[in-house]
């Protein structure tokens, strides 16, 4: 069942922006929410890649439009082994859209829930790979600040992708951050703080935590504390102090080791970045360049013969979807035409929030930006097939995803 459309090659040339209609739509994938994800193949190119589209009046009704011009600035300036690569920008009238690498192996929630278990040599490999993404963003003064299993994705191989910035804060050199952000459970002790008024302040320790959190999860299908969206941050405060989280006999003394090390109240004891991390015992034997390069095989590779994501997501994209994606190109005409004749403008101020965001919506393509670098310097022909070619997670067939 997919979200078909013309797949006949549009005639452009290098000078064009990439554009809604340089992709064919072939099935949706997931939904957050004020924004959904489809997979798509790039015309041209033939390409794969997952596309995130979110509602431009959504954005605005709801005060989110600064959280996502700010991720699309801070996607554009990074690129990495174990993250979701981002590709193009660009909007219509409706909607924003976003392109990144198409990662087919499912988040570790979806996989948590079809009561998947993971290995500690596996949770291990998946620390060192997040690891990795973490010492890369701390070196772009960036903290994530929603490291869970829901926003860390697998490639078709079982290697681990970090994914969604919406609510990533930028830090200068030893600033800290204060605003209050990310998902009660996986949220540090000191960022509870905050909300008892003390305003200490908060750096890149707290996605160690997080990750800490995740990898407990992960191994034993519960979280060490539990607590809901819901639970008040004075009863979250004492829970760090008067729980003590289990670690079952089956678990290594190594791997417990490190946990209690990750989910350290005392920030200043927590291993809270790469180097420490690196510098354990239990790491002695890992081979950084091989995990970067992704030499190092996951204990546990996801199902390829099957799509990784809850199927229910493309029946309501088809069923329930009120502005459903596939006819979109239909509607914008069909308002181009009715313009003016319903005798119903939007809101004045609403409607100058929406012009806000065209206008300071950013537009990217990476693949220009490559081949102007390539263009500008003296490569060696090696050197220039590595620099423009995508990463390993687009170079996968489209024909298992055409339909259901």
């Amino acid at each position: 069942m997919g979200l078909g459309q013309s797949s006949k090659t549009p005639v452009t040339d290098d000078t064009d922006e990439v554009n809604f209609d340089h992709f064919q739509i072939l099935r949706a994938i997931g939904k957050g929410s004020f924004g959904k994800v489809c997979i798509v193949q790039k015309k041209d190119t033939k390409k794969m890649y997952a596309m995130k589209y979110m509602n431009k009046l959504k954005c605005v009704e709801r005060n989110e439009v600064r959280n996502v011009l700010k991720e699309l600035q801070i996607m554009q300036n990074l690129e990495h082994s174990f993250l979701v690569n981002f590709w193009y920008s660009f909007q219509d009238e409706e909607d924003m859209f976003m392109v990144v690498d198409l990662l087919l192996g499912g988040d570790l929630r979806y996989h948590l829930q079809q009561n998947v278990h993971f290995s500690e040599s596996t949770v291990k490999l998946y620390i060192c790979e997040l690891a990795l993404a973490l010492g890369y963003l701390r070196s772009k003064h960036i903290i994530h600040r929603d490291i869970k299993p829901d926003n860390i994705l697998l490639d078709e191989h079982g290697h681990v992708h970090l994914t969604d910035f919406n609510i990533a804060a930028i830090v200068k050199e030893d600033l800290k951050a204060t605003s209050i952000a990310g998902t009660k459970p996986y949220m540090a002790p000191e960022l509870f703080q905050s909300f008892e008024g003390s305003h200490p302040g908060y750096s890149f320790s707290v996605d160690w935590w997080s990750l800490g959190i995740a990898a407990y999860e992960l191994l034993r299908g519960q979280r060490p504390y539990v607590m809901r969206s819901n639970t008040p941050s004075n009863e979250i405060l004492q829970m760090f102090h008067k729980v003590h989280p289990t670690y079952p006999a089956a678990w290594s003394l190594e791997m417990k080791s490190l946990l209690r090390k990750l989910l350290c109240i005392d920030v200043q004891k927590r291993i809270s970045c790469l180097a420490e991390l690196q510098d354990l015992d239990y790491m002695s034997d890992v081979n950084w360049d091989a995990v970067l390069n992704k030499q190092l095989p996951p204990g546990f590779i996801p199902n390829r013969r099957r799509l990784n994501c809850d199927p229910t997501f493309e029946l309501e994209e088809m069923i329930l979807e009120s502005k459903p994606l596939h006819k979109k190109k239909k509607r914008l005409a069909r308002k181009t035409r009715e313009q003016g004749s319903d005798g119903s403008p939007q809101n004045g101020q609403l409607q100058q929030r929406l012009d806000n965001v065209q206008r300071d919506f950013i537009v990217f393509n990476r693949e220009k930006s490559r081949k102007v670098v390539v263009d500008s310097s003296e490569l060696s022909t090696s050197e220039k097939n590595k620099a423009i070619e995508d990463g390993q997670n687009n170079n996968v067939e489209p024909a298992a995803y055409l339909s259901g």
